[in-house]
Protein backbone atom coordinates (compact mmCIF):
# COMPACT_ATOMS: atom_id res chain seq x y z
CA UNK A 1 0.00 0.00 0.00
CA UNK A 2 1.06 3.86 -0.36
CA UNK A 3 2.74 5.35 2.50
CA UNK A 4 0.39 7.98 3.34
CA UNK A 5 3.48 10.34 4.19
CA UNK A 6 3.94 10.34 0.67
CA UNK A 7 2.03 12.53 -1.55
CA UNK A 8 2.98 11.35 -5.28
CA UNK A 9 2.38 13.42 -8.70
CA UNK A 10 1.01 9.77 -10.05
CA UNK A 11 1.04 5.92 -8.98
CA UNK A 12 -0.03 2.72 -10.14
CA UNK A 13 -2.43 1.10 -8.14
CA UNK A 14 -4.47 -2.46 -8.96
CA UNK A 15 -7.24 -2.56 -6.28
CA UNK A 16 -9.51 -5.66 -7.02
CA UNK A 17 -9.35 -7.71 -10.01
CA UNK A 18 -10.43 -6.51 -13.64
CA UNK A 19 -14.57 -6.29 -14.49
CA UNK A 20 -16.04 -7.86 -17.13
CA UNK A 21 -15.72 -5.58 -20.31
CA UNK A 22 -18.32 -5.09 -22.94
CA UNK A 23 -15.85 -6.64 -25.42
CA UNK A 24 -13.33 -9.15 -25.81
CA UNK A 25 -9.92 -8.83 -25.97
CA UNK A 26 -9.25 -10.18 -29.24
CA UNK A 27 -11.51 -7.16 -30.19
CA UNK A 28 -9.82 -4.83 -28.02
CA UNK A 29 -6.55 -5.35 -29.55
CA UNK A 30 -7.85 -6.02 -33.30
CA UNK A 31 -8.90 -2.03 -32.58
CA UNK A 32 -5.22 -0.99 -31.13
CA UNK A 33 -3.39 -2.81 -33.91
CA UNK A 34 -5.47 -0.98 -36.33
CA UNK A 35 -4.64 2.32 -34.16
CA UNK A 36 -0.80 1.69 -34.02
CA UNK A 37 -1.07 0.85 -38.14
CA UNK A 38 -2.39 4.56 -38.06
CA UNK A 39 0.14 5.74 -36.22
CA UNK A 40 3.21 3.68 -38.08
CA UNK A 41 1.69 4.82 -41.71
CA UNK A 42 1.79 8.53 -39.75
CA UNK A 43 4.98 8.49 -38.19
CA UNK A 44 3.69 8.81 -34.73
CA UNK A 45 5.60 7.44 -31.97
CA UNK A 46 3.30 7.86 -29.42
CA UNK A 47 -0.84 9.25 -29.61
CA UNK A 48 -2.61 10.50 -26.63
CA UNK A 49 -6.50 10.05 -26.92
CA UNK A 50 -8.19 12.48 -24.78
CA UNK A 51 -12.02 12.57 -26.03
CA UNK A 52 -15.16 10.27 -24.16
CA UNK A 53 -15.42 8.05 -27.18
CA UNK A 54 -11.83 7.20 -28.30
CA UNK A 55 -10.67 6.27 -24.62
CA UNK A 56 -13.91 3.99 -24.58
CA UNK A 57 -13.46 2.58 -27.87
CA UNK A 58 -9.55 1.47 -27.63
CA UNK A 59 -10.06 0.93 -24.00
CA UNK A 60 -13.56 0.06 -22.83
CA UNK A 61 -13.13 3.15 -19.95
CA UNK A 62 -15.73 5.53 -20.29
CA UNK A 63 -14.53 8.90 -17.91
CA UNK A 64 -16.43 10.81 -15.95
CA UNK A 65 -14.52 14.21 -16.16
CA UNK A 66 -16.40 16.08 -13.99
CA UNK A 67 -13.26 19.39 -14.40
CA UNK A 68 -10.60 17.01 -14.53
CA UNK A 69 -8.46 15.88 -17.40
CA UNK A 70 -8.89 11.99 -18.43
CA UNK A 71 -7.00 10.26 -21.03
CA UNK A 72 -5.01 7.44 -22.93
CA UNK A 73 -1.63 6.83 -24.09
CA UNK A 74 -0.86 4.45 -26.92
CA UNK A 75 2.41 3.76 -28.03
CA UNK A 76 3.88 0.67 -30.38
CA UNK A 77 4.01 -1.60 -26.85
CA UNK A 78 1.77 0.26 -24.35
CA UNK A 79 -2.22 1.32 -23.77
CA UNK A 80 -2.16 3.26 -20.82
CA UNK A 81 -5.09 5.02 -19.06
CA UNK A 82 -4.50 8.65 -17.40
CA UNK A 83 -7.16 8.90 -14.38
CA UNK A 84 -7.80 11.01 -11.69
CA UNK A 85 -7.49 9.67 -7.89
CA UNK A 86 -10.77 10.38 -7.21
CA UNK A 87 -11.48 7.08 -9.07
CA UNK A 88 -9.67 5.23 -7.44
CA UNK A 89 -9.08 1.92 -9.38
CA UNK A 90 -12.08 1.90 -11.22
CA UNK A 91 -10.65 2.78 -14.71
CA UNK A 92 -7.59 -0.02 -14.07
CA UNK A 93 -10.71 -2.65 -13.56
CA UNK A 94 -13.08 -1.23 -16.24
CA UNK A 95 -10.35 -1.04 -19.05
CA UNK A 96 -8.56 -3.62 -20.88
CA UNK A 97 -4.79 -1.81 -20.20
CA UNK A 98 -2.66 -0.22 -18.10
CA UNK A 99 -3.74 2.67 -15.83
CA UNK A 100 -1.75 5.15 -14.46
CA UNK A 101 -3.41 7.34 -11.06
CA UNK A 102 -2.86 11.32 -11.05
CA UNK A 103 -3.00 13.51 -7.73
CA UNK A 104 -4.31 17.11 -8.04
CA UNK A 105 -1.94 17.79 -5.03
CA UNK A 106 0.46 20.02 -7.69
CA UNK A 107 -1.24 21.59 -10.88
CA UNK A 108 -0.54 19.49 -13.82
CA UNK A 109 -0.04 16.20 -12.45
CA UNK A 110 -2.14 15.14 -15.37
CA UNK A 111 0.59 15.74 -17.97
CA UNK A 112 3.35 14.93 -15.52
CA UNK A 113 1.51 10.96 -15.84
CA UNK A 114 1.19 11.76 -19.48
CA UNK A 115 4.67 12.41 -19.96
CA UNK A 116 5.95 9.82 -18.04
CA UNK A 117 4.59 7.70 -20.74
CA UNK A 118 4.96 9.53 -23.76
CA UNK A 119 8.50 10.94 -23.05
CA UNK A 120 9.18 14.70 -24.42
CA UNK A 121 9.44 16.22 -27.61
CA UNK A 122 9.16 14.08 -30.93
CA UNK A 123 5.78 14.02 -32.42
CA UNK A 124 2.57 12.96 -31.00
CA UNK A 125 -0.88 11.83 -31.98
CA UNK A 126 -3.79 13.71 -30.68
CA UNK A 127 -7.32 14.42 -31.08
CA UNK A 128 -7.46 18.19 -32.73
CA UNK A 129 -10.94 18.14 -32.71
CA UNK A 130 -11.25 18.16 -28.64
CA UNK A 131 -8.06 19.72 -27.71
CA UNK A 132 -8.92 23.09 -26.39
CA UNK A 133 -6.54 26.11 -27.12
CA UNK A 134 -5.64 26.03 -22.74
CA UNK A 135 -4.99 22.37 -23.26
CA UNK A 136 -3.09 22.46 -26.31
CA UNK A 137 -0.63 25.45 -24.29
CA UNK A 138 -0.55 23.40 -21.41
CA UNK A 139 0.71 20.64 -23.24
CA UNK A 140 3.24 22.19 -25.47
CA UNK A 141 4.70 23.44 -22.11
CA UNK A 142 4.59 20.13 -20.44
CA UNK A 143 5.75 18.11 -22.90
CA UNK A 144 8.74 20.35 -24.34
CA UNK A 145 6.58 21.61 -27.30
CA UNK A 146 6.24 17.78 -29.20
CA UNK A 147 5.06 18.30 -33.26
CA UNK A 148 0.74 17.60 -32.78
CA UNK A 149 0.14 15.35 -35.55
CA UNK A 150 -4.22 15.18 -35.91
CA UNK A 151 -5.27 11.61 -35.75
CA UNK A 152 -9.17 12.07 -35.22
CA UNK A 153 -9.93 11.60 -38.56
CA UNK A 154 -8.10 8.59 -38.87
CA UNK A 155 -9.61 7.20 -35.73
CA UNK A 156 -13.45 8.34 -36.79
CA UNK A 157 -12.35 6.29 -40.07
CA UNK A 158 -11.75 3.56 -38.05
CA UNK A 159 -14.84 3.47 -36.10
CA UNK A 160 -17.35 4.10 -38.64
CA UNK A 161 -17.03 0.30 -39.10
CA UNK A 162 -18.13 -2.17 -37.11
CA UNK A 163 -16.92 -5.41 -36.09
CA UNK A 164 -19.21 -8.48 -35.23
CA UNK A 165 -18.88 -7.86 -31.59
CA UNK A 166 -20.43 -4.39 -32.20
CA UNK A 167 -22.91 -5.36 -34.10
CA UNK A 168 -24.41 -7.55 -31.40
CA UNK A 169 -24.29 -5.39 -28.74
CA UNK A 170 -26.04 -2.96 -31.24
CA UNK A 171 -28.64 -5.11 -31.92
CA UNK A 172 -29.06 -5.54 -28.35
CA UNK A 173 -29.61 -1.72 -28.07
CA UNK A 174 -32.24 -1.47 -30.94
CA UNK A 175 -33.88 -4.08 -28.85
CA UNK A 176 -33.91 -2.60 -25.67
CA UNK A 177 -35.20 0.51 -27.66
CA UNK A 178 -37.94 -0.96 -28.83
CA UNK A 179 -38.94 -2.22 -24.75
CA UNK A 180 -38.74 1.22 -23.57
CA UNK A 181 -41.08 2.29 -26.41
CA UNK A 182 -43.44 -0.31 -25.45
CA UNK A 183 -43.42 1.42 -21.83
CA UNK A 184 -43.58 4.88 -23.27
CA UNK A 185 -46.70 3.75 -25.34
CA UNK A 186 -48.70 2.32 -22.54
CA UNK A 187 -47.90 4.88 -20.49
CA UNK A 188 -49.48 7.77 -22.59
CA UNK A 189 -53.04 8.84 -21.44
CA UNK A 190 -54.38 12.60 -21.38
CA UNK A 191 -53.55 14.62 -18.34
CA UNK A 192 -49.92 12.87 -17.78
CA UNK A 193 -46.89 14.82 -17.14
CA UNK A 194 -44.12 14.13 -20.36
CA UNK A 195 -41.53 13.11 -17.11
CA UNK A 196 -44.12 10.36 -15.63
CA UNK A 197 -44.15 8.93 -19.53
CA UNK A 198 -40.61 9.45 -20.15
CA UNK A 199 -39.48 7.80 -17.24
CA UNK A 200 -41.83 4.87 -17.61
CA UNK A 201 -39.61 4.03 -20.43
CA UNK A 202 -36.29 4.83 -18.90
CA UNK A 203 -37.20 2.19 -16.39
CA UNK A 204 -37.93 -0.18 -18.87
CA UNK A 205 -34.90 -0.12 -20.49
CA UNK A 206 -32.83 0.38 -17.53
CA UNK A 207 -34.32 -3.17 -16.04
CA UNK A 208 -33.50 -4.98 -19.37
CA UNK A 209 -30.32 -3.77 -19.45
CA UNK A 210 -29.71 -4.94 -16.27
CA UNK A 211 -31.05 -8.23 -16.82
CA UNK A 212 -29.41 -8.84 -20.00
CA UNK A 213 -26.21 -7.27 -19.40
CA UNK A 214 -25.36 -8.32 -15.62
CA UNK A 215 -21.85 -7.06 -15.99
CA UNK A 216 -22.40 -3.71 -17.21
CA UNK A 217 -21.80 -0.30 -16.18
CA UNK A 218 -25.52 1.31 -15.96
CA UNK A 219 -25.59 4.70 -16.40
CA UNK A 220 -26.72 7.55 -19.25
CA UNK A 221 -30.02 5.52 -20.24
CA UNK A 222 -32.62 8.48 -21.12
CA UNK A 223 -35.86 9.03 -22.49
CA UNK A 224 -36.44 12.13 -24.73
CA UNK A 225 -40.40 12.36 -24.60
CA UNK A 226 -42.29 15.91 -25.94
CA UNK A 227 -45.44 16.48 -26.57
CA UNK A 228 -47.09 19.30 -28.57
CA UNK A 229 -44.82 22.51 -29.09
CA UNK A 230 -42.07 20.75 -27.60
CA UNK A 231 -41.96 18.50 -30.56
CA UNK A 232 -40.81 21.15 -32.87
CA UNK A 233 -36.92 20.32 -32.23
CA UNK A 234 -35.17 16.58 -32.06
CA UNK A 235 -33.42 17.05 -28.55
CA UNK A 236 -35.45 19.21 -26.57
CA UNK A 237 -35.49 18.39 -23.07
CA UNK A 238 -39.00 16.48 -20.87
CA UNK A 239 -40.59 18.95 -19.17
CA UNK A 240 -43.79 18.98 -16.91
CA UNK A 241 -46.05 19.61 -19.35
CA UNK A 242 -49.62 17.52 -19.26
CA UNK A 243 -50.42 15.62 -22.11
CA UNK A 244 -53.58 16.69 -23.86
CA UNK A 245 -56.51 15.59 -26.51
CA UNK A 246 -54.99 16.61 -29.89
CA UNK A 247 -51.50 16.65 -28.91
CA UNK A 248 -48.74 15.52 -31.37
CA UNK A 249 -45.83 13.24 -29.27
CA UNK A 250 -42.66 12.45 -29.98
CA UNK A 251 -41.31 9.44 -28.40
CA UNK A 252 -37.17 8.77 -28.30
CA UNK A 253 -35.91 6.14 -26.20
CA UNK A 254 -32.35 6.16 -25.95
CA UNK A 255 -30.68 2.95 -23.59
CA UNK A 256 -26.82 3.15 -23.14
CA UNK A 257 -24.91 -0.58 -23.03
CA UNK A 258 -21.43 0.39 -22.12
CA UNK A 259 -21.40 3.69 -23.70
CA UNK A 260 -23.22 2.09 -27.04
CA UNK A 261 -25.78 4.56 -28.47
CA UNK A 262 -29.16 2.66 -30.24
CA UNK A 263 -32.24 4.96 -30.12
CA UNK A 264 -35.79 4.37 -31.14
CA UNK A 265 -37.86 7.71 -32.11
CA UNK A 266 -41.73 7.41 -33.51
CA UNK A 267 -44.24 10.56 -33.99
CA UNK A 268 -47.40 9.75 -31.89
CA UNK A 269 -51.05 11.50 -31.54
CA UNK A 270 -53.19 11.66 -28.78
CA UNK A 271 -56.41 11.43 -30.17
CA UNK A 272 -57.12 11.44 -33.86
CA UNK A 273 -54.90 13.72 -35.87
CA UNK A 274 -56.34 16.38 -37.63
CA UNK A 275 -56.64 16.34 -41.88
CA UNK A 276 -53.47 18.69 -41.80
CA UNK A 277 -51.57 16.93 -39.56
CA UNK A 278 -52.35 13.70 -40.90
CA UNK A 279 -50.94 14.62 -43.89
CA UNK A 280 -47.75 15.66 -42.81
CA UNK A 281 -47.22 12.74 -40.82
CA UNK A 282 -48.12 10.13 -43.90
CA UNK A 283 -45.72 12.23 -45.59
CA UNK A 284 -42.67 12.14 -43.40
CA UNK A 285 -43.69 8.44 -43.13
CA UNK A 286 -43.32 7.76 -47.16
CA UNK A 287 -40.17 9.28 -47.00
CA UNK A 288 -39.12 7.10 -44.16
CA UNK A 289 -40.18 3.92 -45.72
CA UNK A 290 -38.19 5.38 -49.12
CA UNK A 291 -35.02 6.13 -47.04
CA UNK A 292 -34.41 2.95 -45.58
CA UNK A 293 -35.34 1.13 -48.91
CA UNK A 294 -31.92 3.24 -50.72
CA UNK A 295 -29.93 1.75 -47.53
CA UNK A 296 -27.47 -0.43 -49.46
CA UNK A 297 -23.73 -0.80 -49.88
CA UNK A 298 -22.11 1.51 -52.72
CA UNK A 299 -24.32 4.42 -52.44
CA UNK A 300 -23.30 8.01 -51.15
CA UNK A 301 -24.91 9.60 -47.99
CA UNK A 302 -25.31 12.87 -49.99
CA UNK A 303 -27.02 10.60 -52.79
CA UNK A 304 -29.32 9.14 -50.02
CA UNK A 305 -29.76 12.58 -48.66
CA UNK A 306 -30.79 13.76 -52.75
CA UNK A 307 -33.07 11.68 -53.33
CA UNK A 308 -35.69 12.42 -49.62
CA UNK A 309 -34.54 16.25 -50.39
CA UNK A 310 -36.75 15.64 -54.25
CA UNK A 311 -39.81 13.43 -52.62
CA UNK A 312 -39.93 16.63 -49.75
CA UNK A 313 -39.82 18.84 -52.69
CA UNK A 314 -42.60 17.14 -54.25
CA UNK A 315 -44.39 16.98 -51.34
CA UNK A 316 -44.05 20.56 -51.25
CA UNK A 317 -42.53 19.91 -47.47
CA UNK A 318 -38.96 20.66 -48.14
CA UNK A 319 -39.25 23.83 -46.18
CA UNK A 320 -40.10 21.73 -42.84
CA UNK A 321 -36.90 19.75 -43.25
CA UNK A 322 -34.84 19.76 -39.93
CA UNK A 323 -31.77 18.40 -40.26
CA UNK A 324 -30.32 15.34 -41.67
CA UNK A 325 -31.47 12.23 -42.34
CA UNK A 326 -29.50 9.71 -40.23
CA UNK A 327 -25.83 9.01 -38.61
CA UNK A 328 -23.62 6.55 -37.59
CA UNK A 329 -24.06 4.48 -34.33
CA UNK A 330 -21.54 3.11 -31.89
CA UNK A 331 -19.59 4.74 -28.95
CA UNK A 332 -21.61 8.08 -28.84
CA UNK A 333 -24.31 10.07 -26.36
CA UNK A 334 -25.76 13.05 -26.23
CA UNK A 335 -22.72 14.93 -24.75
CA UNK A 336 -19.81 12.95 -26.66
CA UNK A 337 -18.81 11.48 -29.73
CA UNK A 338 -20.18 11.65 -33.20
CA UNK A 339 -19.02 10.12 -36.40
CA UNK A 340 -19.47 13.26 -38.37
CA UNK A 341 -18.18 11.42 -41.45
CA UNK A 342 -21.09 9.09 -41.82
CA UNK A 343 -24.28 11.32 -42.01
CA UNK A 344 -26.64 11.47 -44.38
CA UNK A 345 -26.51 15.38 -45.33
CA UNK A 346 -25.72 16.89 -48.54
CA UNK A 347 -22.14 17.65 -48.11
CA UNK A 348 -21.27 14.29 -46.48
CA UNK A 349 -19.65 11.77 -49.90
CA UNK A 350 -18.99 8.51 -47.88
CA UNK A 351 -19.86 5.90 -49.52
CA UNK A 352 -21.83 3.06 -47.96
CA UNK A 353 -20.07 0.03 -47.00
CA UNK A 354 -20.87 -3.65 -45.40
CA UNK A 355 -20.35 -3.18 -41.83
CA UNK A 356 -21.27 0.35 -41.07
CA UNK A 357 -24.84 0.76 -38.97
CA UNK A 358 -26.90 3.82 -39.72
CA UNK A 359 -30.14 5.65 -38.64
CA UNK A 360 -32.93 7.03 -40.99
CA UNK A 361 -34.92 9.43 -39.52
CA UNK A 362 -36.55 12.34 -41.62
CA UNK A 363 -38.29 15.08 -39.53
CA UNK A 364 -40.31 18.04 -40.63
CA UNK A 365 -40.72 21.03 -38.05
CA UNK A 366 -44.17 22.89 -39.03
CA UNK A 367 -44.49 26.07 -37.26
CA UNK A 368 -46.96 27.07 -34.80
CA UNK A 369 -49.55 28.97 -36.79
CA UNK A 370 -49.16 26.73 -39.80
CA UNK A 371 -51.56 23.76 -40.36
CA UNK A 372 -50.17 20.54 -39.03
CA UNK A 373 -47.76 22.50 -36.59
CA UNK A 374 -45.22 20.32 -34.37
CA UNK A 375 -42.31 18.08 -35.58
CA UNK A 376 -42.59 14.87 -37.15
CA UNK A 377 -39.76 12.22 -36.43
CA UNK A 378 -39.45 8.76 -37.31
CA UNK A 379 -36.26 6.75 -36.69
CA UNK A 380 -35.14 3.13 -37.33
CA UNK A 381 -31.18 1.59 -37.29
CA UNK A 382 -30.05 -0.07 -40.18
CA UNK A 383 -26.99 -2.69 -40.96
CA UNK A 384 -25.81 -2.43 -44.23
CA UNK A 385 -24.68 -5.68 -45.06
CA UNK A 386 -23.31 -7.18 -48.73
CA UNK A 387 -27.18 -7.38 -50.16
CA UNK A 388 -28.20 -4.16 -48.60
CA UNK A 389 -29.46 -3.09 -45.25
CA UNK A 390 -31.39 -5.46 -42.03
CA UNK A 391 -33.46 -2.98 -40.18
CA UNK A 392 -33.21 -3.81 -36.69
CA UNK A 393 -35.78 -1.51 -35.16
CA UNK A 394 -38.97 -3.39 -34.79
CA UNK A 395 -41.47 -0.78 -33.60
CA UNK A 396 -44.01 -0.02 -35.38
CA UNK A 397 -44.46 3.42 -36.97
CA UNK A 398 -47.34 5.39 -38.50
CA UNK A 399 -50.85 6.40 -38.06
CA UNK A 400 -52.59 2.83 -37.46
CA UNK A 401 -50.37 1.83 -34.70
CA UNK A 402 -49.06 5.54 -32.92
CA UNK A 403 -52.69 6.88 -32.84
CA UNK A 404 -53.23 6.66 -28.83
CA UNK A 405 -57.29 6.81 -28.45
Amino acid sequence: MLNPQIRPEFFCLENGSKAPLPFSATEYERRLDALRAIMARRDVPAVLLTSMHNVAYYTGFLYCAFGRPYGCVVTQDRCVTVSANIDGSQPWRRSHCENVIYTDWRRNNYWRAVGDVVGSGGRLGIEADHLTLTVRDTLATMLDEPELVDIAGDTMAARILKSPEEIALIREGARVADIGGAAVHAAIAEGVREIDVARAGRDAMEIEIARAFPDSELRDTWVWFQSGLNTDGAHNPVTCRKLQRGDILSLNTFPMISGYYTALERTLFLGEPDAASKRVWEANVAAHELGLSLIRPGITCAAICDELNRFFAEQDLLQHRSFGYGHSFGVLSHYYGREAGLELREDIETVLEPGMVVSMEPMLWVPEGVAGAGGYREHDILIVDQDGAENITAFPFGPEHNTIA
